[in-house]
C-alpha cells in the first residue's frame, strides 16, 4: 500500500499570495499531495494522522545557491583533504540542511553527484539536490585553485587536486569548454556553472577581471541548450554580467557590483539574478589575508544590488552561498530572515519557495525531480513544514527550526515529527 499521511486542521500558507487559508485537511499519498479539503478526509487505518491544531503548513524552503561539499570545511582542508573525508562531512551537513527546513537546494558547484545519489536512494537524509557538478573555469579564473608550483600545466601531466576530486574543471578555448560542459551533463548536472568573473575566495584573480570570451561562454550555453537546460555564471561586474547575457546565459550568480544599466538589461532579457545577502557582519564568510579587501568591496555593493533588482523588476532568486564554516552554514534560516532588510516577510518567503522553484524549473528535461515544488497544491510534490506560529508575522521564527518546525516532510516522507 502507498504510504499516506494526513495533516488535520492546518492553516495552509500560500506563499505566492502571502495568505493563509481557513482550516484545511491535507492528505499526502506517496510523494504527492493527493487532496486538500475543508471537510474531513476519510483515510485508511494505516495513514499517519498529524493533528495540526490550527498551526501553519507551508512549503519546504529552497536555497538556490549552496556548495554542500564546501560549506563546513575550511578552505585549506578542502584543497588538500581526501575526497572521502569531504563527502562524509558534506553528508552530515546535508542532513542538517534538511532539518533546518530546506527541502531543496541548487548546488552551484562541487563533486556532489555521489551525495545526491545517496540521498535520493535513502542511504542518508538530505534535501533534493539540483547539481551543477564541477564549476568550469578558465586558467587563472575563479575556479583555478592550483598552487603556483603547479603552473605551467603539463599537457601530458595529471590534473590538479581540485580537478581530480570533481570540484573544478579548468578549460580554455571553446573545445575544452565543450568537453568539460558535456562531462558534467554526462554525470547528471541539472544546470551548468561557469566562472565569468573574478571572485573573493580565489587567490589569483582580482575582483574586476572578466573571465571567458563570448565564444567560450556560447560554447557552454549551446551544449547546455542541446540538453534542454541552462548555464549559470559567477559574475560581479557589469562587464562580466553583460558579456554572459550576450552569450545566452540565463542566470547571474552574485552580481553585487552591477550598475543600473546592467540591471535593466537583466530585466529586459528575463535573466534570473541569484543574489545572496552578503554583508560585512557576523554572518560573513571567514576570509582573511589579501582576499579580505575583495570581500569588503563586494559586500559594499549588496544594498545597491538589491535596490536595483527591485527598482528594475529583475527576476530575483535567493541563496546563501555559505562556505568554509559549519557554524555559518547552520545560520541558513537567519540568512533568509535577513532579507527583510530589503523585502517584506511575505516577499521573502515567496522568494524562498515559489520563485526559487521557478528558477529550478529552467532545467527542463534535466530536472531530477519532475513535479511542482514550492507550493501546496493537489498534485504538487509533498515537501512540507508544519510551523508552530505565523512566519509572516514573525519571520525570525525560521531562525530556530529546531523549536518552531514541528514536522518536516520531504518527498512524502516524514523526517521530523515533534507531535
Amino acid at each position: 500500500m502507498t504510504p499516506a499521511a494526513l495533516f488535520e486542521n492546518v492553516r495552509v500558507l500560500d506563499t505566492r499570495l502571502g495568505e493563509f487559508s481557513g482550516p484545511k485537511n491535507v492528505l499526502v499519498r506517496g510523494n504527492e499531495i493527493a487532496q486538500i479539503s475543508s471537510a474531513p478526509i476519510k483515510v485508511e487505518s494505516e495513514t499517519e494522522v498529524i493533528a495540526g491544531a490550527g498551526r501553519t503548513l507551508m512549503p519546504g524552503l529552497i536555497d538556490a545557491h549552496v556548495h554542500l561539499m564546501f560549506a563546513s570545511i575550511p578552505q585549506p582542508v578542502i584543497l588538500t583533504a581526501d575526497i572521502g573525508y569531504v563527502e562524509l562531512v558534506a553528508g552530515k551537513q546535508a542532513e542538517a540542511t534538511l532539518m533546518r527546513g530546506f527541502t531543496t537546494v541548487r548546488d552551484a558547484g562541487g563533486p556532489i553527484f555521489g551525495l545526491k545519489r545517496a540521498i535520493d536512494e535513502g542511504v542518508i537524509a538530505g534535501p533534493r539536490i539540483y547539481p551543477s557538478g564541477a564549476f568550469i573555469s578558465q586558467t587563472s579564473g575563479h575556479g583555478d585553485f592550483r598552487f603556483m608550483f603547479e603552473i605551467p600545466r603539463d599537457p601530458c601531466g595529471s590534473l590538479s587536486h581540485s580537478e581530480r576530486m570533481g570540484a573544478a574543471a579548468i578549460a580554455d578555448g571553446t573545445s575544452q569548454v565543450l568537453l568539460r560542459t558535456r562531462e558534467q551533463l554526462m554525470k547528471g548536472a541539472s544546470q551548468i556553472k561557469l566562472m565569468a568573473g573574478g571572485g573573493v575566495a580565489s587567490d589569483h584573480d582580482p575582483l574586476d577581471v572578466t573571465q571567458y570570451s563570448e565564444a567560450e561562454l556560447q560554447a557552454a550555453v549551446g551544449a547546455a541548450e542541446d540538453w534542454g537546460t541552462y548555464v549559470m555564471v559567477h559574475a560581479y561586474t557589469p562587464r562580466a554580467i553583460q558579456r554572459a547575457i550576450t552569450a545566452g546565459v540565463m542566470c547571474i550568480e552574485h552580481g553585487q557590483l552591477a550598475d543600473e544599466a546592467t540591471a535593466k538589461i537583466m530585466a529586459d532579457h528575463g535573466i534570473w539574478w541569484s543574489l545572496q545577502p552578503f554583508l560585512d557582519d557576523e554572518d560573513s564568510i571567514p576570509i582573511a589575508g589579501g582576499k579580505r579587501a575583495k570581500q569588503l568591496e563586494m559586500t559594499a555593493g549588496t544594498d545597491t544590488a538589491y535596490e536595483l533588482a527591485i527598482k528594475c523588476g529583475v527576476k530575483t532568486a535567493w541563496g546563501t552561498d555559505t562556505l568554509f564554516d559549519a557554524d555559518l552554514a547552520g545560520r541558513q534560516g537567519k540568512l533568509l530572515a535577513k532579507m527583510t532588510r530589503w523585502y517584506s516577510p511575505a516577499q521573502v518567503l515567496k522568494m524562498a519557495t515559489v520563485e526559487n522553484a521557478e528558477l529550478l524549473a529552467l532545467s527542463g528535461p534535466r530536472n531530477p525531480y519532475p513535479g511542482k515544488l514550492g507550493v501546496i497544491e493537489e498534485g504538487s510534490l509533498a515537501d512540507l513544514l508544519l510551523v508552530d506560529g505565523d512566519p509572516i508575522a514573525d519571520i525570525r521564527m525560521i531562525e530556530d527550526p529546531e523549536k518552531n518546525f514541528l514536522v518536516i516532510m520531504k518527498d512524502g516522507k516524514i523526517h521530523k515529527n515533534l507531535l
